[in-house]
C-alpha cells in the first residue's frame, strides 16, 4: 500500500512545489499531496490514511483535528518549535525530507515500506594500484547513471576528500550507518534520514574517521551493501572501494560487477600480477568474471576544486564514461 505524505499550507504554491519535489524522488517511500483548502483536506482525510502531515505554522490550529501517523509543523522562522515535531520550511527539499525521515523512522517501520523486488545492481570500483583515477571515475559513473536511474553512491575510502570536493560538512555519515547495522537497528527508512543528494546522485556521507572503516569487518560491509541493495529501491549502487586488503574479496562477492582501473607502468603491472596471483590462490575463480579492467584517460583539462563534479562530467573522464555506458569500450 502506498503511504501518503500531505503538505497543508496557506501558500498553495509552496505546498504544491514541495509535494512535486517529493514525488520526483523515485526512492522516497511516500506519495505527496498538496492542500491549501481545509475542507478538501478533511474530505480526503475521512477516506484515506495519512502517514505524514506537514502543516504550515499559520494553519496549525485548524488542522488539529486531521488524523495522521506523524504531524510536523512547517515553521516560518529559523527557530523551530521545541514542543512538537517541526522543521524549518524555507530550506532545501533534501534537508526537509532528511529531517522528516529522521523523525518518522523513530517509529518501527512497517514491512511493506521496503521496496522489495527492485534489488539494486551493485557496482564496485577497486584497484590494487594507486593514483589511477579510481575515485574520479567512480563519481563520474554515479552521476552519469543518475541521469536516468536511481543511484546511491558510497565511498569506502579512508580519506575520500568528498566533503571538500562535493558536499561540504555533514552531521552524520557512514559510521552512523555501521553503528545501526551492528546494533541490529538498521532499516532503510533510517538510512533515508542520513542520505544527502548532489545533482542526480544520492550519497551516504563518507566516514569522517578512517579507524571506523578499519573496525568494520569486510563481511559486515558486504552484508550492509546487500541489505541496502535489496530494501532501498535504488537501481544502482556505486561503491568506491578503499584498500581493504584481503577483505576486498568479501566486497567483490557482494558486487554484480567490479570495475578495476589499471596502469601499464612496471610497478603497476607488478602490483596487478600480485593481486591476480592472490585471487587464484584464494580459490575465488568465479570472482575474475566480475572484474572489468579499465585504462582510464588522463584528465588534461584543468579542473579546479570549485565545481569539481560539474567540470569532471565534461572532461576526458566524462567522455570516457559516456562511451563505456554506451558500450563503446
Amino acid at each position: 500500500m502506498i503511504k501518503v505524505m500531505v503538505v497543508y499550507d496557506e501558500d498553495p504554491l509552496y505546498a504544491g512545489r514541495l509535494a512535486e519535489y517529493v514525488n520526483q524522488k523515485e526512492t522516497f517511500p511516500f506519495q505527496a499531496m498538496a492542500f491549501s483548502d481545509l475542507e478538501k483536506l478533511k474530505a480526503y482525510g475521512r477516506d484515506h490514511e495519512i502517514a505524514i502531515l506537514l502543516v504550515g505554522e499559520r494553519v496549525r490550529e485548524e488542522a488539529k483535528e486531521i488524523k495522521a501517523g506523524l504531524k510536523m509543523l512547517l515553521c516560518d522562522g529559523e527557530f523551530v518549535s521545541q514542543e512538537e515535531a517541526s522543521v524549518y520550511k524555507f530550506q532545501s527539499g533534501d534537508c526537509i525530507l532528511q529531517e522528516v525521515m529522521a523523525c518518522y523512522c523513530t517509529v518501527p517501520p512497517e514491512p511493506g515500506l521496503a521496496l522489495m523486488g527492485k534489488r539494486a545492481l551493485i557496482m564496485g570500483i577497486y584497484s590494487p594500484i594507486g593514483r589511477c583515477g579510481k575515485t574520479s571515475f567512480s563519481l563520474t559513473l554515479a552521476h552519469m547513471l543518475g541521469k536516468s536511474q536511481g543511484v546511491l553512491f558510497i565511498s569506502l575510502e579512508e580519506y575520500s576528500g568528498f566533503s571538500k570536493l562535493v558536499c561540504g560538512g555533514y552531521e552524520q555519515d557512514l559510521s552512523d550507518v555501521f553503528y545501526l547495522y551492528r546494533q541490529g537497528d538498521f532499516n532503510w527508512l533510517k538510512l533515508k534520514s542520513l542520505i544527502l543528494s548532489h545533482g542526480n546522485v544520492d550519497y551516504i556521507p563518507p566516514a569522517a574517521y578512517g579507524e571506523d572503516l578499519d573496525q568494520a569487518q569486510p563481511e559486515e560491509i558486504a552484508g550492509l551493501l546487500k541489505q541496502i541493495g535489496t530494501e532501498s529501491g535504488y537501481e544502482r549502487i556505486v561503491v568506491d572501494m578503499g584498500h581493504m586488503g584481503k577483505g576486498s574479496l568479501e566486497l567483490f562477492a557482494a558486487c554484480d560487477v567490479v570495475y578495476m582501473p589499471v596502469l601499464d607502468d612496471p610497478v603497476s603491472t607488478a602490483k596487478l600480477e600480485d593481486f591476480e596471483t592472490y585471487l587464484k590462490e584464494a580459490g575465488h575463480k568465479g570472482m575474475e568474471e566480475k572484474i572489468q579492467k579499465l585504462h582510464l584517460p588522463e584528465i588534461k583539462t584543468g579542473i579546479r576544486r570549485g565545481g569539481y563534479m560539474e567540470q569532471l562530467l565534461w572532461s576526458e573522464m566524462g567522455d570516457y564514461v559516456r562511451k563505456l555506458l554506451e558500450g563503446g569500450y
